[in-house]
């Protein structure tokens, strides 16, 4: 992946991390920094986006401030991954890490605090490599409507939500409790493959945690990478998208590869180029913690 799209962040061992050896930890201190001079632009960027796009609501989100891999064993089998996580807003980000003067305020984080990520909203995406039961691998065109890489491919994804560990506009830090947080973040891409695919959860294996990719077309925003195996074939997969879902309208297309054919994927432009950069990090991290597998492994479906 090329340094101005993004890049792997942090890579899990063996063949991913399941949820019970993930941990999360949730205080102010990993929250962003006020921006200098106050965060009126924020305001003013979120006022310009609405009036363009109506349709856009505000969240609270998490904020990943560190992923830190702890522990030993042969294979990676006594390794835990640590995540200090903070909240933001969706508001935040398009204001942020989408704003005109994002490139400025990674330059003013890195001199200021020694961290280019500082003044960023950075809420954490979730995304899934969705494996069929014939071997191929599930792709989505982003609508032209959403407001980060319209028309470009992507794995199915979204993020975890605050709100669904405790209900309320303003959720605290100490009301999400990091047990809860990770079977958020594990829950979240299971439903977001849910509405976005409109598959059964039933068909869907437990996720496996690739790792984190850093997305530098979105000022650095990182994003969990997922695998998860569905009992279903291409063809039932694609026929349960053509009759939609809860969030059908944030895509356009299905498309599917091969899961022998990700090896070599940068090697053809036609599809790797369409590729938005969250989506190539899910592939560089499945070639690095999967890739070598000649079949992916059969896991037990959700009951």
């Amino acid at each position: 992946m090329r340094a101005g799209e993004g890049r792997v962040w942090l890579r899990c061992p063996a063949c991913g991390l399941p949820e019970a050896r993930v941990r999360a930890r949730l205080d102010a201190a990993s929250d962003r920094r006020r921006l200098p001079g106050g965060d009126a632009p924020i305001a003013r960027a979120w006022a310009s986006r609405r009036r363009a796009q109506p349709w856009l609501f505000d969240a609270p989100k998490f904020r990943l401030q560190r992923a830190e891999l702890a522990g030993a064993g042969a294979g990676g089998r006594g390794l835990l991954l640590a995540l200090r996580l903070g909240l933001t807003s969706y508001r935040d980000f398009l204001g942020t890490n989408l704003g005109v003067g994002a490139a400025a305020l990674r330059r003013e984080g890195a001199a200021r605090w020694g961290d280019p990520q500082a003044y960023m909203a950075d809420p954490l995406g979730v995304g899934a490599l969705l494996a069929t039961a014939d071997g191929r691998l599930v792709l989505l065109r982003r609508s032209r409507t959403v407001a980060e890489a319209p028309g470009m491919l992507d794995v199915p994804g979204g993020h975890p939500e605050p709100q669904a560990v405790c209900p309320g506009d303003h959720p605290r830090h100490e009301e999400l409790p990091g047990e809860l947080v990770v079977k958020e973040l594990f829950s979240s891409i299971l439903r977001e493959i849910r509405d976005e695919v409109n598959l059964p959860l039933a068909t869907l294996s437990p996720p496996l945690l690739l790792g984190i990719v850093r997305n530098e077309t979105s000022a650095g925003r990182a994003s969990a990478e997922f695998y998860v195996r569905c009992s279903l074939t291409s063809e039932q997969v694609r026929q349960l998208y053509q009759i939609g879902g809860p969030e059908a309208h944030e895509s356009s297309e299905i498309i599917f590869l091969e899961v022998k054919d990700l090896p070599h994927l940068e090697d053809t432009p036609e599809v790797w180029g369409e590729l938005c950069p969250s989506a190539k990090g899910a592939v560089l991290l499945y070639n690095l913690v999967r890739g070598s597998e000649t079949e992916p492994a059969e896991q037990p479906v959700n009951k």
